[in-house]
């Protein structure tokens, strides 16, 4: 296995700072945690890819929930981190019936040409992860499937996860599972041992939940985790 990845949240350019000196290899930019992250502005992106050089992944979400508020006014913004030199990107829509939003999808990335993208955890609220993985397979840039198994987090998704990585490879399960959302230390040696190779993290390195700034030991202590641990399940 191949050293595994390691993306933090940041809300800002503190958050960026603090999580590569503790040793993320990438972050996903977000505002607005409590509505569980959504487009940060264009200038605190500026902010940030001004104050770290490590790979970002800028959250493209209007709304809580999976539904494209206003899908214009999206594209004009992805547009325009685009135009300030944002490379990565973060998405997914859903329909109010849980099925993928090809068109939102579709429309959004047309605003990205030739950018990376993860597909997010739209997926873990879908009606039916299998299809939404059919639907997505092949699109452009995807490379990064963000998921944690289940829509209450990755302690009730184990099972899921574990089946989908066995398909790796396969039509629809080509892109990397990044792991996140209610991720734990006590559920990295488990994954690792499956072949899952990427974590994602938030919460888990602020000392106090999201009124809190990124904090480099914890960082550093995840770091450290991940990277024992897959050596051990080398």
């Amino acid at each position: 296995m191949s050293r595994p990845i390691f993306e933090v949240i940041a809300t800002s350019a503190q958050d960026a700072v603090a999580a590569a000196a503790g040793g993320a290899d990438r972050l996903e930019l977000a505002g607005d945690m409590a509505a569980d992250g959504l487009t940060p502005s264009v200038e605190e992106f500026a902010r940030i890819r001004a104050a770290v050089h490590i790979p970002l992944r800028v959250m493209l979400r209007d709304g809580d929930g999976f539904l494209p508020r206003d899908l214009d006014a999206l594209t004009r913004k992805a547009e325009a981190l685009r135009a300030e030199g944002a490379e990565e990107f973060v998405l997914g829509f859903l329909t109010p019936e849980g099925t993928v939003d090809l068109d939102a999808v579709r429309t959004v990335l047309e605003a990205i040409p030739g950018c990376s993208w993860t597909f997010h955890r739209a997926l873990d609220n879908a009606a039916d992860r299998e299809a939404v993985r059919a639907a997505i397979d092949g699109l452009p840039g995807l490379d990064t499937v963000l998921t944690a198994g289940a829509a209450t987090g990755v302690a009730n998704g184990l099972g899921v996860l574990a089946a989908e990585v066995a398909r790796a490879g396969e039509p629809g399960y080509r892109p990397r599972i990044l792991v996140g959302g209610g991720l734990k230390a006590e559920h990295v040696p488990g994954l690792l041992a499956q072949g899952i190779d990427g974590f994602h993290v938030g919460g888990m390195v602020r000392s106090g939940g999201w009124d809190t700034p990124v904090d480099t030991g914890l960082v550093q202590e995840w770091r450290r985790l991940v990277d024992s641990e897959a050596h051990a399940a080398a």
